[in-house]
């Protein structure tokens, strides 16, 4: 088979303040930025690696965290010029960085450019000073206005705004308003999600009092309305991008691409020429991680995913998008008969979950609504027991 595209996760775990809804491997920072200790820690890691996947190119590059803006240009570009050294790029390769308005001093986006960063991701989630207040961030409203006019004037207009939606206290008018703000600042992607109380969160040890579900419904069709009008194609659950402006990165993991994960606690997914896909992950805690990156102590764990797994792993992340899907494609990503997924097409169509189409396969807009039961269909061993309203 031919393999996947592949793309490379970087990840940066420190924040300088841990928010109250985040689940995701970060830690606030205590002391002095362990920066060039820790891109040394990466290309260690990287250097472990690349058995794994050498000879093959990167197409996408993503610095997610924690709060990767903390880092210097110099140390960004430190380690792309490491990666490069050691892994063909593509000539086109998007090269994204998360940033938080916060941490971001001017001119410094420049300076990431020139770093070789092409995409910047910046974490807005709300224009409202209450909101931010609630949720933690360190941000003001201006400082996120003053960011992405630095994108801009850095040559860096391809960015994408985080927004967050069913905020505590939070009226149709407030997502709307969010949402008006964001556009206004003419970013070339937008993240549209909402709020959820993850396990492990302070959020979820004391949950605020968030909108009720239907609120929050009218909340996302509302916006969703709104971003269409000014450009913003749906193309995920939670994305909208102007045309040609699709987050290549995350593209590659919801069409099952492979992905080399790099740094404390990131995952990678690779395929080999057997079609066999395994799964490994590196140490979380940030000082374990610096301590052994490089060593095969440094891994948190390596899996051997099952075929049926496998087919339902494709369809989990498929099925986000709102392009059609072809069972053809399905062999081509995973190198597997399709008839491991003909049983579930058949049971989503007959549960108008799924329509055909002359490409092939398309989420209903009764799939889109009920998008966990659609995909749940693809289960091992469940294709038959989904009940539906």
């Amino acid at each position: 088979m031919t393999l996947p595209p592949l793309s490379l996760y970087v990840h940066l775990p420190w924040c300088v303040k841990k928010c109250p809804y985040c689940d995701f491997n970060s830690h606030g920072l205590k002391g002095t930025l362990p920066e060039t200790a820790y891109v040394d820690a990466l290309l260690r890691d990287l250097d472990q690696d690349l058995p794994r996947v050498q000879g093959r190119t990167v197409e996408t590059v993503f610095f997610g965290g924690g709060t990767p803006s903390l880092f210097s240009a110099e140390a960004i570009g430190r380690f792309l010029e490491g990666a490069q050294a050691r892994l063909p790029f593509a000539k086109d390769a998007e090269v994204t960085l998360e940033a938080n308005p916060g941490t971001v001093e001017r001119g410094r986006f420049a300076e990431y450019r020139a770093a070789g960063v092409t995409r910047l991701s910046i974490g807005v989630q709300s224009f409202d000073p209450t909101a931010l207040k609630v949720l933690g961030r360190i941000h003001s409203s201006g400082e996120a206005v003053t960011a992405a006019e630095e994108a801009h004037a850095a040559g860096l207009s391809n960015f994408n705004l985080d927004l967050m939606y069913a905020l505590p206290e939070q009226t149709l008018a407030g997502a709307l308003d969010d949402v008006a703000r964001a556009v206004a600042l003419k970013p070339a992607h937008l993240s549209h999600y909402q709020l959820t109380l993850e396990p492990n969160t302070f959020f979820h040890a004391h949950p605020p009092a968030l909108p009720d579900d239907d609120t929050a419904w009218s909340m996302q069709e509302a916006c969703q309305v709104a971003l269409a009008k000014q450009g913003y194609a749906q193309y995920e659950v939670s994305a909208y991008a102007q045309a040609g402006r699709e987050c290549r990165h995350n593209l590659n993991y919801w069409r099952f691409g492979d992905y080399l994960g790099i740094g404390a606690g990131a995952h990678g997914k690779l395929t080999d020429a057997s079609s066999r896909v395994t799964r490994l992950w590196k140490l979380k805690h940030p000082e374990s991680y610096l301590k052994h990156a490089g060593r095969p102590e440094s891994l948190g764990g390596v899996s051997q995913v099952a075929a049926a797994d496998i087919a339902f792993e494709y369809m989990l992340n498929r099925l986000r998008l709102r392009e059609d899907f072809a069972e053809a494609g399905f062999e081509a990503a995973t190198g597997l008969s399709r008839e491991l997924i003909a049983h579930g097409l058949a049971r989503a169509q007959s549960l108008g979950l799924l329509e055909t189409t002359p490409a092939g396969w398309r989420v209903s807009g009764r799939g889109r609504t009920y998008l966990n039961d659609l995909q749940s269909v693809f289960l091992p061993g469940q294709a038959g027991n989904t009940a539906l309203p």
